[in-house]
């Protein structure tokens, strides 16, 4: 009988989670999916989930300077998309994990085999035993370029230098970062300070957050299944700038309101808790499968609205013709703002998305002007700190609709104290002092 040989057990499970982030980071790279659909596919529920999931967004968070590592390595060598992705993630783990670096490259070559692709074995050994030998030299051939030091592509890097001269490095840094785990407490269920004491009890510490009444942020991150009162819609995981939205709309009990572009529905269970009583709220958008997670939010905090499949842009069928008191469109964008929850943004967004992306919002948000009352309060955001997609946005649909004004915020919201105003709205950046992510946030009416 052959006897397994020590650590044989933990070295093939290190093989084996190497290649189903290689998998994840090509489907990513290759196929242009989503991280989340990715993983998804090749980090199912198991042992080893938290692991790939981990090596996976962190080789996404760093992928445009292990690109650059990883193209001086292989010199113009052709590799298959799994190869070029198991290399890029075991560079991540021996520049930025505290594994032993030759079990990291035992691991990468069983990974080879585990991908089906036995003759790069050696290779991938011999790639990855140059970059220990001569680490130093290769990373600072890297960092001596703005965009993989930056570990952002060349024309986001150069985006956001234009955009924010003296804010751009703080953004960098901020996408580079692991982010805050920020919680929206159901108020109308639980006081703040009862549900911190509630973490306490399972040894998981909070803080507040000033400016926001139901918001606590967890000293270190933890699964769901480890929030107490999570199945029973006691909390929320909801960043603080997205909190932020339901107190500027300020939507009051038994006003129609809609939720635009709702999906995931996060914002549609807030501002249900918020109201304090009954809303008539309609949440449309024009995904059907992502709307399904808008019920599956909305059943787990036990909160009911009117759900439509539709896009604003076209369809008319779904609306009843009666105007709405409320309207929050939280607009398809960039996604700029929260790469460093989704770092696979770096990587799926181009440059020339952004023009078609801006024409989109000012379509949308031309439409819910219309469905919107006069008098009434329409909140526009993005999650995007462009300022093609956001103020841009704002004065082209200004100048086009002579109806619609800007309004200014509710006395009675507090902001966050390094909010930026950009005219006719206000921008909040990652990575700034509130623990937010990047945000435009503007307020309009018609008359």
């Amino acid at each position: 009988m052959n006897t397994p040989r020590p650590g044989a057990h933990a070295s093939d499970a290190a093989a084996a989670v190497l290649a189903e982030a290689a998998r994840a980071i090509a489907a990513v790279a290759s196929e242009g999916r989503s991280a989340d659909d990715a993983l998804a596919r090749y980090a199912p529920p198991g042992a080893q989930r938290a692991a790939i999931r981990a090596v996976t967004l962190g080789s996404l968070r760093w992928y445009p300077r292990l690109d650059a590592v990883a193209g001086a390595l292989v010199a113009g060598r052709a590799l298959a998309p799994a190869l070029h992705a198991l290399l890029r993630a075991a560079l991540h783990q021996l520049e930025y994990s505290r594994n032993p670096p030759q079990a990291t490259v035992s691991s990468a070559v069983d990974a080879t085999r585990l991908l089906h692709q036995p003759r790069a074995a050696r290779l991938m050994n011999a790639l990855l035993r140059r970059f220990l030998r001569e680490r130093a030299q290769l990373m600072a051939g890297a960092l001596a370029r703005g965009a993989a030091a930056s570990a952002h592509p060349p024309w986001l890097l150069e985006a956001l230098q234009q955009s924010w001269p003296e804010h751009w490095l703080q953004i960098v840094e901020a996408n580079n970062a692991h982010p805050p785990m920020t919680l929206r407490v159901d108020l109308s269920r639980i006081s703040r300070t009862d549900y911190q004491a509630r973490l306490a009890e399972r040894g998981l510490a909070a803080a507040t957050i000033a400016w926001l009444p139901g918001a606590l942020v967890l000293e270190r991150p933890v699964a769901v299944s480890e929030l107490p009162g999570f199945e029973a819609g006691l909390v929320s995981v909801q960043d603080a700038g997205a909190q932020l939205a339901v107190r500027l709309l300020s939507a009051r009990t038994g006003e129609r309101v809609l939720d635009a572009c709702a999906a995931p529905g996060g914002k549609s269970a807030a501002l249900l808790e918020a109201a304090g009583g009954p809303l008539a709220l309609t949440a449309v958008d024009i995904d059907a499968v992502r709307m399904q997670r808008v019920a599956d939010n909305l059943q787990r905090l036990r909160r009911d609205a009117r759900l439509i499949v539709a896009d604003l842009r076209h369809d008319a069928l779904w609306w009843d013709g009666e105007r709405f008191d409320r309207i929050l469109l939280d607009a398809p964008c960039s996604a700029t703002g929260v790469i460093r929850r989704h770092p696979d943004i770096k990587l799926l967004r181009r440059s020339q998305d952004i023009a078609p992306l801006a024409q989109a919002q000012r379509q949308i948000l031309q439409q819910c002007l219309r469905l919107l009352k006069p008098g009434g309060r329409l909140l526009y955001s993005t999650c995007s700190v462009l300022p093609a997609e956001n103020e841009c946005v704002i004065q082209a649909v200004l100048a086009a609709v002579p109806q619609a004004h800007v309004l200014s915020v509710p006395e009675e919201v507090a902001l966050p104290a390094d909010r930026l105003l950009r005219a006719p709205g206000m921008q909040l950046l990652p990575g700034n002092a509130a623990l937010t992510d990047g945000f435009y946030y503007a307020c309009l009416t018609v008359t």
